[in-house]
């Protein structure tokens, strides 16, 4: 079992190099009058990390005003 852990992490891997090669076009994105030139797997891969830190955040945010909402009041 070991190895085909092993090899899933080294396809993935493969597969991240490849799309990171394959992506080394530039684009300029321009946000509140501020601009940033960066490679399209770069522009990804942050679009991506953001995604997953605001997702977690609104989710937790979301569970608490739930669980605020159904305790008993004291």
């Amino acid at each position: 079992m070991r190895f085909v852990y092993l090899g899933l992490i080294v396809l993935i891997t493969l597969a991240v190099i490849t799309f990171k090669v394959q992506n080394i076009d530039t684009v300029t994105v321009t946000f509140l009058a501020r601009s940033l030139t960066l490679s399209i797997s770069t522009l990804i891969l942050v679009v991506y990390v953001l995604g997953m830190l605001t997702g977690s955040l609104v989710l937790s945010l979301i569970g608490k005003w739930i669980r605020r909402a159904t305790s008993p009041r004291r």
